[in-house]
């Protein structure tokens, strides 16, 4: 018998770490290839991790609530054969290539081990490797706090840190507050308040915030800091959305074995409005913009347990109809069965929230950082409304819906998100029944 180390893979860029959440079977049970063995926690993904071979587990070496580096070894299994196997030559090739080499997570860990004594703050979610870096070059924390980072919800990546390091010298350094103020400034706190602000009654039931719904509280606090919110709205008449969809639906799920919901045909006017006003589609870096060359599309998901997660439909503008109706199906399943892969989630550059699918007709959308626009969609609801023809105006009942386009005011008047939104209005109301799929 033989001794195989199952390693934590790769889980995409900027992802260094991820947290044991339960692990699925116990020490001496035996498992099968491609089996689920552990859940992990990254951001906010759940995701399982598969063993590449089959044999008995005789030891975990992370357990429940551990932090477990990429390349790290989490278990070990008994396998058929002879020797020890630190990591199967044969099984594991794709994680072993994925995965960091001893030389660089000695790099990422050597920093951390000679600078223990810097301690950061639990809101700025460094990543090993940023913090580490932030270490070597004694960067401070109000330093950190004044990088406006490019990654996932405004987190700091490595790019971020070192071009800041590299310009270091030619901009002034943040300065902590003063020990005394006249008047100190509350620092808002997302997921608790003080003990004696709210007592729970006799008969009330205090349940503990999930890992995913702290981290949401957190962002959404975040984010309504950062951004200052305008919203505007506009009510649409998809009649001719409607007709189509309902012409094509049942040859397309023939044809492809795929469900067509509203949102390929949202995601694609999105899409061409973005296009004729590609400053909506940007970042802020401190007093910078960030005109994104991609067109990533998050598409806010709720899932079973009430949390709510934006997995990100990559280069939309480059999808057809067809391929924008799989891709959002996939996503959609895969977030709904805790099969989301960490950078599903990453990169989205502007975000839609359907929240016509709860009955609702309108919301006013929090914009995800570092994005500066989000679009919420209402439901779709048979209205009397005036139409104008050639022999005057008729009463006839169409089937119409609200839109809600909050954007950042830092970069985005209501000018631009104005008519942006008009646009998106615009390519639903005009929608073409010929529309090929």
């Amino acid at each position: 018998m033989a001794e195989y180390k199952l390693l934590l893979p790769s889980m995409g860029e900027g992802v260094m770490e991820a947290t044991i959440i339960t692990w699925l079977f116990n020490e001496g049970d035996h498992v099968k290839e491609d089996d689920s063995v552990v859940e992990i926690a990254t951001d906010k993904v759940d995701s399982d991790v598969p063993t590449p071979v089959s044999g008995k587990i005789v030891k975990i070496l992370k357990q429940k609530d551990e932090v477990a580096k990429v390349g790290e070894a989490i278990a070990i299994l008994e396998i058929e054969g002879e020797g020890s196997a630190p990591a199967s030559e044969e099984t594991t090739a794709e994680t072993q290539a994925s995965a960091p080499d001893a030389e660089t997570l000695k790099t990422i860990e050597e920093p951390l081990k000679v600078s223990a004594s810097t301690e950061f703050s639990g809101d700025l979610y460094l990543s090993p490797l940023v913090k580490s870096i932030a270490q070597q070059e004694n960067i401070s924390e109000a330093e950190l706090k004044s990088i406006n980072g490019s990654g996932l919800e405004g987190r700091i990546t490595k790019e971020d840190i070192l071009a800041y390091v590299k310009n270091r010298g030619n901009q002034p350094v943040p300065q902590a507050a003063p020990a005394q103020q006249t008047a100190p400034a509350a620092k808002p706190v997302a997921t608790s308040a003080p003990a004696s602000t709210i007592t729970a009654a006799a008969g009330d039931e205090i349940i503990p915030m999930d890992r995913m719904r702290k981290i949401i509280a957190e962002n959404m606090v975040k984010a309504k800091q950062i951004a200052p919110h305008v919203t505007s709205f506009i009510e649409t008449d998809v009649t001719n959305v409607v007709k189509w969809r309902n012409k094509n639906k049942s040859l397309f799920e023939k044809r492809e074995g795929e469900k067509l919901t509203f949102m390929p045909i949202f995601v694609r006017a999105v899409v061409k409005a973005i296009q004729d006003f590609p400053m909506i589609n940007v970042s802020i870096n401190g007093e910078n913009i960030i005109k994104k060359k991609n067109i990533n599309i998050g598409m806010a998901t709720a899932l079973p347990d009430g949390n709510l997660i934006v997995p990100v439909i990559k280069n939309a503008d480059q999808l057809s109809l067809s391929g924008l109706a799989k891709a959002i199906n996939d996503l959609a399943y895969r977030a709904r069965n805790k099969k989301l892969r960490p950078e599903d989630t990453q990169g989205a550059t502007y975000t839609i929230s359907n929240v016509g699918s709860f009955g609702n007709l309108m919301g006013t959308p929090i914009i995800p950082q570092p994005q500066v626009a989000i679009l919420a969609i209402g439901a779709i609801v048979k209205k009397p409304a005036v139409l104008e023809t050639p022999d005057g105006d008729v009463i006839a009942i169409r089937n119409l819906m609200f839109m809600s386009h909050s954007y950042d005011h830092r970069v985005v008047d209501g000018s631009l998100g104005g008519m942006m939104l008009k646009h998106v209005h615009d390519y639903l109301e005009n929608w073409d029944l010929n529309t090929e799929i």
